[in-house]
């Protein structure tokens, strides 16, 4: 096995690692009696209720970004997505039924008789070829990534709260009837990218125009000119940001929306074993911040992973550089440090914003904060990949709980190593496999070799 992004595992691999990496945590007393349904999103709606109360014409119009869960924030992009999708569906069948009824106008004049022109065809006059047919072009639904399903949403236990908002489906040939009864099942395919729409246009937006401007996300910005974008996402529009734009401004939005967050995106339960993860040093330290991250929810996790990774191309654009031509470009001047301190106190907070005590910062957790931060944006990529150790002890847990899917697991990450292997043999110009020896390997190598022999999915720890 190779590392794994986090986010390419599949739902239930994802709810097994949480439990893991609970487990492991707990064996450092580094948590306590947590309980995953603490850390996961409440009170969630499903997605054709979103739906339902989206396409409805309500007076009151309640906000679809700042100020409410990151779940529902998500959610409410995705039911704009479906209408709009809708939309364009809808009149793409009317310019189809057009075209078509102006070829067939166009074939009927050049076959009639001259002379005899009426609305109605005459007895006997056809177009002499066949019309093709038209089909709705389905080009843009099999390029979205993660096809999603109104009735997707799971649970991890019967008595915790909901996993996350939207989850994918997986095929029905992919998994056993018999599993059905009694409880929703978790999906065997990886759950779609979940980030905010704000989020990541915000991100691309100074990705693409802002890596040079000096002083980004501590310059003054224009308050009028922000108040008027976060008002436009939180009507539901499409707020399309060029380089009309000020880059402060989107870099003000962009922090408005985390600091409103009414949780953020690390879990307030999660407050206090991040900020002891200051207090070490090397791979303990990553190892545990690590764990920690693997506790996330999957729409926290993805949102962070999102964060995180344009915040570490800020900072590598910190420092002046010499151009091709020898002349100097400008840093930004803000180091991983110097975001750290902007950004950790909307990431971690111990109190929800406007309690009493949420002002009263302690110097010290002020300087763990800021530290932790900065480990995650210097090692975000290393922290987001599952390690093939971890992956054996998934597959060693799902063994012990769902045996039956253990087959189909195994068959995919085959299929993956495989893809990677050719595409590195294409790269070094070596020919790849024919497909009846590839058809075999997946045959013999899978069935008999990994799945047959699972003695090494003897788990050893109790979970």
């Amino acid at each position: 096995m190779q590392p794994m992004a986090l986010h390419s595992l599949s739902e239930l691999e994802r709810a097994s690692l949480q439990e893991i990496a609970l487990y492991k945590l707990q064996e450092k007393l580094l948590v306590g009696d947590l309980s995953l349904a603490k850390v996961r999103p409440k009170g969630t709606k499903s997605i054709r209720q979103k739906l339902e109360s989206f396409s409805k014409e309500k007076k009151d119009s309640s906000p679809q970004t700042f100020g409410i869960p990151l779940h529902q924030v998500i959610a409410n992009d995705r039911a704009y997505r479906q209408l709009q999708e809708a939309v364009r569906k809808s009149r793409r069948l009317c310019l189809e039924v057009e075209a078509t009824v102006t070829r067939f106008r166009a074939q009927r004049q050049k076959s009639s008789p001259v002379g005899r022109s009426c609305g109605l065809v005459p007895c006997g006059v056809f177009p002499e070829e066949p019309l093709p047919p038209v089909f709705p072009d389905s080009s843009s639904r099999s390029q979205r990534r993660g096809a999603m399903s109104v009735d997707s949403i799971t649970d991890l236990s019967d008595n915790a709260s909901k996993l996350l908002e939207a989850l994918q489906l997986s095929h029905p040939h992919e998994l056993d009837p018999r599993r059905s009864l009694g409880k929703k099942m978790l999906s065997l395919n990886p759950i779609s990218w979940q980030v905010p729409r704000i989020v990541d246009r915000c991100c691309k937006h100074i990705e693409t125009h802002g890596l040079q401007t000096v002083g980004i996300f501590r310059v003054g910005s224009s308050k009028r000119r922000v108040q008027q974008l976060r008002e436009e996402f939180d009507q539901g529009l499409d707020v399309f940001l060029d380089e009309q734009q000020s880059v402060h401004d989107v870099a003000a939005l962009l922090k408005e929306f985390l600091r409103d967050m009414p949780d953020p995106l690390i879990p307030r339960e999660l407050y206090s074993p991040f900020l002891s993860t200051a207090s070490m040093e090397g791979p303990a330290q990553l190892g545990t911040l690590q764990l920690l991250l693997f506790l996330l929810p999957p729409c926290h996790s993805d949102t962070l992973h999102r964060l995180l990774s344009f915040l570490s191309q800020v900072a590598q654009h910190a420092q002046s550089s010499r151009g091709p031509d020898g002349q100097e470009i400008p840093g930004n001047k803000m180091t991983a440090s110097n975001l750290a301190t902007v950004f950790g106190p909307n990431i971690l907070q111990k109190e929800k914003p406007g309690e009493k005590d949420a002002v009263a910062m302690d110097f010290e957790d002020s300087a763990a904060i800021i530290l932790v931060l900065q480990r995650l944006i210097e090692h975000h990529e290393t922290l987001f990949m599952v390690s093939p150790e971890m992956q054996l002890d998934i597959l060693r847990r799902l063994f012990q709980t769902d045996p039956d899917v253990i087959d189909y697991l195994l068959r995919r990450k085959f299929s993956t190593m495989l893809s990677t292997l050719s595409e590195d043999s294409a790269e070094d110009h070596a020919p790849a496999p024919p497909p009846a020896l590839t058809h075999t390997l997946e045959r013999s190598s899978v069935s008999s070799d990994l799945y047959n022999r699972v003695s090494f999915l003897n788990l050893d720890i109790e979970i």
